[in-house]
């Protein structure tokens, strides 16, 4: 669960920087009242925890998943 929740603030983190990249438009301080605002630093918080995160699952084992009907 964790490990989903974690792709997705990268997600969010990813598409985030895409609009800055593309357009100077940083879409998470529009929407929680710019940069410094509170609420926009703990957003950009999360996404670089799940961002470190998201470095584990590269060196972990895959389980094989078998589908027996």
């Amino acid at each position: 669960m964790l490990d989903r929740i974690s792709l997705i603030l990268v997600i969010i983190g990813a598409i985030n920087w895409l609009l800055v990249g593309l357009f100077g438009f940083d879409l998470v301080a529009y929407i929680c009242g710019g940069q410094a605002a509170v609420i926009s630093r703990i957003v950009y918080t999360l996404v670089g925890v799940a961002g470190l995160w998201c470095i584990s699952l590269l060196f972990r084992e895959r389980e094989i998943e078998s589908d027996h009907e």
